[in-house]
């Protein structure tokens, strides 16, 4: 017997999906093919643009690759379901499918948070101490910046996921949702939850206020920095290498402290499933875009890529 027989009749989980109306299924369909398309591209294109440019090889850079890899990853963790279900009708995922799908995206959004605040630490290295920033982001930094991040995030979904799966789901096995997601997934429990709710916002609470103590800080510093130039050239530079990072912070962490910040009693869950569109697939197309379109060294890395690739097809034919 396993397991899972011992602790719960619930074999698999009904996603309830966003819509029931039969009209919107192949808009929808299409409108979320096409977001997790660009998504792919984008950040996939970030992190080969990154790789074959020697002028991006650069902490910033380092950083904004593995942000391009956590958003494939965890988009690629919920919108196929989401597609599939558009398309074919099918609400159901399996016990273990569940787990995986909340393991995944619950673990590279937490990622993503201390990546944010890594992010940020470099932005003020290089403002606030220039002379000192090759010393100060020196490779072994930028790399246990980012390892001490995936670990972080790896725990902390594995806790949440274990304390998750280990309750019964004897009420109903029907998700109002169109994810695996620890809040939904809560309210189908018959055992008792208040540990799981302790945990869950105890180590929210920690992430959000750890990583955003980082990022405020060092901006803070920053825009004290900026204010003190004399050159509005120098000031102009400054902050335009912080705006596309603050615009990207805003919108992670506007909906992460609205949809894990509040008791599991007051979950709207029809304003939950918007808040979840946009942090599980608009988020990880909009950072590639954000980086891109306000960065002139990413916008010249592309041109001479482009103009590369232009030319070898040119010799080829």
């Amino acid at each position: 017997m396993t397991l899972m027989e011992n602790i719960s009749e619930v074999t698999e989980f009904i996603l309830v999906g966003l819509t029931d109306a039969l009209e919107l299924q192949v808009p929808l369909f299409l409108i979320f093919t096409l977001i997790y398309l660009i998504t792919l591209v984008g950040n996939l294109g970030m992190i080969m643009l990154i790789l074959l440019d020697s002028h991006l090889h650069t902490p910033m850079y380092f950083f904004l690759s593995n942000l391009s890899v956590v958003d494939c990853v965890y988009a690629s963790a919920v919108t196929p379901k989401v597609m599939a279900g558009f398309l074919t009708g099918d609400k159901l995922i399996s016990y273990n499918a569940c787990a995986a799908q909340i393991f995944f995206f619950a673990a590279f959004a937490i990622i993503e948070c201390f990546l944010l605040a890594s992010m940020a630490f470099d932005r003020h290295a290089a403002v606030c101490k220039p002379l000192h920033y090759t010393t100060t982001m020196t490779s072994t930094v930028c790399v246990l910046l980012v390892t001490s991040s995936y670990i972080c995030g790896l725990l902390q979904s594995s806790i949440h996921v274990g304390l998750t799966f280990h309750l019964s789901f004897c009420h109903s096995n029907v998700v109002n949702h169109f994810l695996c997601d620890f809040p939904p997934l809560l309210a189908l429990s018959c055992s008792d939850i208040y540990t799981n709710e302790i945990v869950l916002f105890t180590l929210a609470a920690c992430n959000v206020f750890f990583t955003l103590l980082v990022i405020l800080n060092s901006y803070l510093f920053i825009f004290i920095a900026i204010l003190s130039m004399h050159s509005a050239e120098g000031r102009k530079k400054a902050f335009s290498t912080c705006a596309s990072h603050l615009t990207t912070v805003s919108i992670f962490y506007g909906t992460t402290i609205f949809m894990y910040l509040q008791p599991n009693s007051s979950h709207s869950m029809d304003t939950d499933k918007m808040a979840s569109v946009f942090y599980t697939m608009i988020i990880p197309m909009l950072n590639p875009l954000v980086y891109s379109l306000r960065n002139k060294e990413v916008k010249s890395a592309f041109k001479k890529v482009a103009e590369k690739v232009k030319s070898s097809l040119s010799l080829a034919y």
